[in-house]
């Protein structure tokens, strides 16, 4: 996108229109797809010919500065929720009753189960929980590690604790129900199912990865791991579920801090900086 948009200025400017262009980095686009050879020098130049270039997080732009030759100051700007948007009633639904039952914890994941998400640790920290704490895993999303964790479940017997829903238009509902939520990812350049959880209220497990940490508060919103140390994810997950007035102040911890990344915010260091890029061109006579 952002060498279409340099060769969308480019043919503005042969027009006499010159108008700033901001890029903004915000994903797995950069360390994983960018890196590529084959797309490495094109992302290089098209960050570097940028007048502005934002990241969603400090991880994410340590790590541009890292795997690309970038001559830009890079500037983090969060990613961002909308708090004040109508909320499911928990009390006023029965769709909790089709997940689980009344004694049951609801544990969620969403994803795109790519292998980056560490599908089978999801299984594998939920295996442990059930032992203690009577729960069930909702896992919403399609991707490549699906199948893979179907047969672990079949395998460790536990299909009639585990919901797979598949792509859903019913994130809002499922998280409202949640009572905890994993994300024990190889890397996140921030977190955004993180955020959406906790602004739904729900505790988070996850790993320590990438921008993680900067939305996960540990021991607040929920408990940051080792990436692969599902044992001391599932030792942090029953921490949480095993007392219900330690649950209440996770629920309530997590969604103040995910109140931080509100889009009211965060939307406005975003104008200040279009602001700033519309006044640089002006100051040069440069905005026709």
């Amino acid at each position: 996108h952002a060498y279409a948009g340099y060769m969308a200025k480019q043919m503005l400017k042969s027009e006499g229109i010159r108008i700033p262009m901001i890029t903004t980095l915000h994903g797995t686009d950069i360390t994983l797809v960018g890196n590529h050879p084959f797309y490495k020098p094109a992302v290089s130049f098209s960050i570097n010919k940028s007048d502005y270039v934002t990241s969603v997080s400090q991880s994410l732009k340590d790590d541009t500065y890292k795997l690309f030759d970038i001559k830009k100051e890079i500037e983090v700007i969060p990613n961002f929720i909308e708090i004040d948007k109508e909320r499911i009633d928990v009390n006023s639904l029965c769709h909790r009753s089709l997940m689980a039952t009344q004694d049951q914890k609801i544990i969620t994941h969403i994803s795109n189960f790519r292998k980056v998400k560490r599908i089978p640790d999801v299984i594998k920290i939920f295996y442990e929980i059930q032992k203690t704490i009577p729960s069930k895993l909702m896992m919403v999303g399609e991707g490549p590690e699906k199948e893979i964790a179907e047969k672990m479940c079949d395998d460790l017997k536990i299909n009639d604790k585990v919901i797979f829903f598949g792509n859903s238009n019913e994130i809002d509902k499922i998280l409202s129900y949640s009572d905890l939520f994993l994300l024990p990812s190889e890397t996140e350049s921030f977190g955004l199912a993180a955020l959406e959880a906790m602004s739904a209220g729900v505790p988070v497990i996850s790993s320590n990865s990438g921008g993680l940490p900067e939305v996960n508060k540990q021991g607040y919103s929920g408990y940051l791991s080792n990436v692969g140390d599902v044992g001391d994810m599932a030792k942090n997950a029953i921490a949480i579920l095993s007392d219900d007035e330690n649950l209440i102040t996770f629920k309530k911890n997590a969604l103040q801090l995910a109140k931080e990344f509100d889009i009211k915010e965060i939307m406005p260091l975003y104008e200040k900086l279009y602001e700033r890029a519309l006044h640089k061109y002006e100051d040069k006579n440069m905005v026709k």
